[in-house]
This record gives structure tokens, C-alpha cells and sequence, in this order.
């Protein structure tokens, strides 16, 4: 078998790149160590945070001690693997993004009467695997930070995450890091589907022999970055699919071989089913609000780096007189980053005279969400979630949106929700074309690059009478042609390799 680092989809690798891959390995095995012939110990989990919800089960590898979650004194009873109707959902903690989509997996696979399996590639200390991941993602941190400096977002981040990820290299480099993430899934049964919703999760499932996988590629801009050669790629957009098949501008100027036609599938958008199946009625709650003219609920999702603080802090600023007259609403997700919201009231101290915490309360934010589907609730002021558990501070956004009349967010993973939405300004260039995908099926705004043009859509929303409404009816009519049930289709597909 060709080795996956020298050749991607009948395209050679030069021998000057194929080494520099090889250089990257070694580096990472003298700094982590070479576990390849480690036998780690597998056990399998509900998970306490969304096992209800969303009937996920976690796989944890290796010190099982040191991974299970703990109810009290004692740590769950053990599970069986169930090999028939079990599907593996691999992933990494990388920003919220890659979570999301794994959550929307998981919700598809449980309605479709399966049971999704969690697996973390980044939750297990002391494998190579984790220590690998972990470095690769405090350096991505890092960059997401430094954008903030136009000099070095222009130079250096921008294209990094527009060309450089582009580039059939890359991938050579991260198929051969990968091989070092393969160890995890050794003592996982092989004929388990594997669903990635990140590439390295899927690349390290085909090193280590998984029978049945699905790479669920995130980005709309084709980026060879996301190539796992013996995977089944599926995109979420037919832009991306035209792109990807013919490896678009992967190769500099050269034409490139394409993607087998087996290798690649357009599935529509990943999206969880509580919100594909509530889609009519939420977004009538929506314009029924507009129409009676309640409060505009408006939702902000803020990451932890911290790139577009200001941006949120302009809009609160801007809102807070118009939340004072009970004619806006806010939602604010933290996420697990409670010093975002901190740092918030340290800027804006009167917000605090308008907001309530649900800090750390599960049943406190779902009492909350629940309520707030209720037509009669009247909801007002400033609502701010934080959880220091990663699924719940994920999870918090998925709950708020269906009571939220406007999601505000970067044009990254959130762009293709079935929720009206005003982007702010992207981190990194491709995030670019989550904006433009979602301004052209009408449920988005196009990018606003900086605050007075955000400033700007706010006040659209507020005032205009029709640009709620259409959104809400271009959700429903996309939803009408499929758009939104990628999820299940990624599901259908990675069961439908095994029956074949």
C-alpha cells in the first residue's frame, strides 16, 4: 500500500516535502515519546454531562483511573461496546467547533436509533496521541490570539489558514503526525464506524485499521488539510465539493489528479436533530415575536481567546439602552471561559445591574431554555452562561438558539445553523466563506469586518420589519430541500459502509 504521506489521491509528494513530513514525526517522538507498541487499556462510559440527552457513551483510553468520571466516590459501571448498532464519533477539542459538529453527529445517530460513541483523541494525558494533539492546538490558540494584530493577522495568520492549510504538503506532514495518534483505537473494535469531525481522528482510525470511516470536513474552503486518504469525505456545501474533487489549487498552479468520485459526498449541513425537527416551529415564535414586537433576543457566543472580545463588548454597549427599554434581549455564552465574562463587567459595569448568571447549573440553563420556548414567557435583560464542563458549555448554545432570534457569531461552524445570524469579523480567511454560503441560501448576514458595519446590522434587525422575517422563511424553505439533514445523511453513510 502506497504510503499515505508520499502520495494523496494519485498526487506525488516531493521527496523534499515527504522528508520534512518524516522531520515532524521525529520531532514530536523526542518530545513525547513513540507509543506505537503501547497496548492501552479501552473502557466504554455513559456520559454524565450529555449521555441523557444525546445517548452518548465515551470511549476512554488508556489510565482508566485517571480518564473515568467519577459520581461520588465510585466511577460508572463499565459498558459493553455494542458492535451492531454502535457508532464512534471521533473528535478533538479545538475551540467549540469540532464539539459541535460531534454533538450534532451524536443527536442524528441517537434519533436514528443508534448509540454514538464519544471519542476525544485530546482527553487521553498520557498518550502520545493527546500530547501531540495538545501542542498543535496551544500553537493554533496562540495564533487565534495574536490576529487581534493586524500585522500579523495580515502576514502571517491569514494566509496560514487560507493557502498554507491548502497545500497537498500539509497534509503529507499531517498524515505522518497522525501515525503517531493511531495507538488509541487499537483495543477499539475495528468494525465499528468511525465518524471524524476533525481530519486527525479520521487519519488516525485508517492508520490503525478501522474498517468504516467518514471524515466530515468542517470548511466550506477546500483545504487538503482535511484529506484522510481511505476515508469517505463528506461537505457540507457544493462549492466545497466541486473544490475538494478536483484538489483546487492544492498544488500551487498545477493541475491536480482528483478525488475519486467514491471518496467524496455533499450531504447538506450538520445539524442536530432537536433543532432540524423544531425548525417550523421556532422560526414562527421568531416572527410572531417581531411581529408583536417583544423584546429582539439577541445570542453571543464568545470563545475563550479572546480575538473579538471588543467587537462583543461594542455590542453590548450599543444594546444596553434598548435592553434598559425592554426592547432587546441578550444571551451570553462564555463557554467555559468565566474570565470573558469578567472581564465584560470590569468594562461595562452597568451591565450588571441587567444581567443574570446561570453560572455552572445545568438544570438552572435548561429550566431557562425551556421557559423561553414558552410564547408567554417575557424575557428581558442580559442572560450570561458560563459551565466548566467542555459538553455543557458547547451544549448551552445549541439550547439557547431555539428561543434566540438572532445568533451573533464568526463565520466559522456556526454559519451553517438553522438560526437567523449576523456575522462579526472571521478568524482566519477561511472562515470567510461560512458568511458568503449563508448570505446566498438567506439565513445569514454577510461578514461585518468591524464594528460600525456590525453596529449597522444590529440595527437592521431591530428596525427593519422584513429581514427577520425572511430569514426565517428562507431556514424553512432550505429546510424543505434538505439543506439542514447533512447529520443524518453522515450517519446513513458511515452505517451504510459496514452493511454493504
Amino acid at each position: 500500500m502506497q504510503e499515505k504521506s508520499k502520495v494523496i489521491f494519485g498526487n506525488e509528494i516531493s521527496n523534499k516535502a515527504y522528508k520534512n513530513a518524516v522531520k515532524s514525526k521525529k520531532k514530536y517522538i523526542r518530545k513525547f515519546g513513540d507509543d506505537t507498541n503501547k497496548d492501552y487499556p479501552v473502557r466504554v462510559e455513559k456520559n454524565r454531562y450529555i449521555g441523557d440527552s444525546l445517548g452518548v457513551c465515551n470511549i476512554l483510553v488508556g489510565d482508566l483511573n485517571q480518564n473515568a468520571h467519577y459520581d461520588g466516590d465510585h466511577p460508572q459501571d463499565a459498558l459493553e461496546f455494542d458492535t451492531e448498532k454502535g457508532i464512534i464519533v471521533g473528535n478533538i477539542r479545538m475551540g467549540f467547533g469540532h464539539y459541535r459538529i460531534s454533538m450534532a453527529m451524536a443527536s442524528a445517530a441517537k434519533s436514528m436509533g443508534y448509540t454514538p460513541y464519544w471519542m476525544d483523541l485530546n482527553s487521553y494525558g498520557e498518550t502520545t496521541c493527546t500530547k501531540v494533539i495538545g501542542a498543535q492546538n496551544d500553537l493554533y490558540s496562540l495564533g487565534s490570539r495574536m490576529s487581534k494584530n493586524p500585522i500579523f493577522n495580515k502576514l502571517v495568520w491569514e494566509p496560514m489558514n487560507y493557502e498554507g492549510f491548502r497545500a497537498l504538503t500539509y497534509n503529507s506532514s499531517d498524515q505522518k503526525n497522525a501515525e503517531l495518534m493511531a495507538p488509541v483505537y487499537r483495543n477499539v473494535p475495528k468494525e465499528i464506524p468511525v465518524i471524524g469531525t476533525h481530519v486527525w481522528p479520521a487519519q488516525a482510525a485508517i492508520h490503525a485499521g478501522m474498517k468504516y470511516v467518514v471524515n466530515a470536513i468542517p470548511d466550506n474552503w477546500p483545504m487538503a488539510l482535511h484529506f484522510a486518504e481511505g476515508s469517505v469525505h463528506t461537505v457540507q456545501c457544493r462549492n466545497a465539493y466541486m473544490g475538494y474533487r478536483i484538489c483546487n489549487g492544492m498544488n500551487k498552479k498545477q493541475v491536480c489528479n482528483p478525488m475519486p468520485a467514491d471518496s467524496l459526498v455533499y450531504t447538506g449541513h450538520y445539524i442536530d436533530h432537536e433543532l432540524v425537527s423544531n425548525i417550523e416551529s421556532d422560526c414562527q415564535a421568531r416572527m410572531n415575536r417581531k411581529e408583536k414586537k417583544k423584546p429582539m433576543r439577541f445570542l453571543l457566543t464568545i470563545g475563550g481567546a479572546g480575538a473579538q472580545k471588543e467587537i462583543f463588548a461594542a455590542i453590548i454597549k450599543h444594546l444596553l439602552p434598548m435592553i434598559k427599554q425592554k426592547k432587546a434581549v441578550l444571551y451570553v455564552n462564555v463557554g467555559d471561559y468565566k474570565n470573558v465574562w469578567d472581564d465584560l463587567l470590569k468594562e461595562i459595569p452597568e451591565m450588571a445591574a441587567v444581567s443574570k448568571e446561570h453560572f455552572d447549573n445545568w438544570s438552572d440553563t435548561e429550566q431557562f431554555c425551556e421557559a423561553a420556548l414558552n410564547e408567554e414567557t417575557e424575557i428581558e435583560g442580559i442572560h450570561g452562561f458560563w459551565h466548566k464542563n467542555i459538553f455543557e458549555a458547547v451544549y448551552a448554545t445549541n439550547l439557547l438558539m431555539r428561543s434566540a432570534d438572532v445568533l451573533v457569531t464568526k463565520p466559522s461552524e456556526l454559519a451553517f445553523y438553522p438560526v437567523p445570524k449576523l456575522f462579526i469579523k472571521r478568524v482566519g480567511k477561511h472562515e470567510m466563506w461560512g458568511a458568503i454560503h449563508s448570505a446566498e441560501v438567506g439565513d445569514g448576514t454577510l461578514e461585518c469586518r468591524d464594528i460600525p458595519h456590525t453596529i449597522q446590522m444590529i440595527d437592521l434587525f431591530m428596525e427593519d420589519e422584513n429581514l427577520l422575517k425572511d430569514m426565517c422563511n428562507s431556514i424553512i424553505e432550505n429546510k424543505k430541500s434538505g439543506l439542514y439533514d447533512g447529520a443524518y445523511k453522515v450517519v446513513e453513510l458511515a452505517m451504510g459502509l459496514k452493511n454493504k
